[in-house]
């Protein structure tokens, strides 16, 4: 338990850090463009593919439940609703988090290990700035961009799926999808990746930053930067699902 919260403690302070050096110049803007493509970009085919089987899936297990009760007209918002408040963001999340958080925990744990970012001390270069700075305003930029990107795509896919099994035209389902949501459903559901984003990247971050042992850490790092940043995700959506209940209901 002490080595826990000494953990905890620890990532505390490093994510902290964050926010004062994020406003001190120099600003690695090359970086950030680079890393904000690896986050982005680079998501897209994966979150592509999950975003349209969420929308066909969750039509497909729906759908037969509310033809029980005479309600298959409601199916388009209620996949709306589903995906845009709490689907999307946390299964997109998770997803990116096993794809990037690994990814960077393993990239700067292999410089730690290789003393690249000792080098860079010795070069008077801050490794926080350089490394972390742009990895996390990257990910807090970009897993908004794919989220809203998903959740389009999985509202597509459960289009699809009602008009291949019951002939449900466009126009009725955008018309259906549209009038469902809110301003109460969009904005706690977007904004909230913004800290996922966050999460992801500054959790990698840490664990790199913090690897040692060689090869060997280097894997720990990645694996712990996926587990720890799923966990710090869930927990946070919990919290984040019940201010938007204060705020916005």
């Amino acid at each position: 338990m002490k080595r826990f919260f000494v953990r905890v403690y620890d990532l505390t302070a490093f994510s902290l850090r964050f926010f004062k050096e994020a406003l001190l110049p120099p600003y690695e803007f090359g970086e950030f463009a680079q890393h904000l493509q690896n986050f982005g970009s680079r998501s897209f085919p994966l979150v592509s593919v999950i975003g349209l089987l969420m929308g066909l899936i969750l039509a497909l297990q729906t759908k037969p439940t509310l033809e029980r009760f005479g309600a298959e007209s409601f199916l388009p918002a209620m996949v709306a609703i589903s995906v845009i408040r709490e689907l999307g963001p946390v299964i997109t999340a998770l997803v990116v988090a096993g794809r990037v958080s690994s990814g960077i925990g393993a990239e700067i744990g292999s410089m730690r290990v290789t003393e690249q970012i000792d080098a860079l001390e010795v070069s008077s270069v801050d490794p926080y700035r350089f490394l972390v700075v742009p990895r996390v305003l990257a990910g807090t930029i970009a897993l908004p961009l794919l989220t809203a990107y998903a959740d389009l795509l999985a509202v597509l896919g459960a289009y699809v799926f009602m008009f291949v099994s019951g002939g449900m035209g466009w126009q009725l389902f955008v018309t259906s999808t549209i009038s469902s949501l809110s301003i109460s459903d969009v904005v706690p559901g977007i904004g909230k990746t913004f800290f996922f984003g966050y999460v992801i990247s500054i959790v990698g971050s840490y664990f790199g930053f913090n690897a040692a042992g060689g090869t060997e850490g280097v894997g720990k790092a990645a694996t712990s930067a996926v587990v720890f940043a799923s966990f710090l995700i869930l927990i946070m959506d919990f919290v984040l699902v019940k201010v938007g209940i204060l705020l916005f209901e």
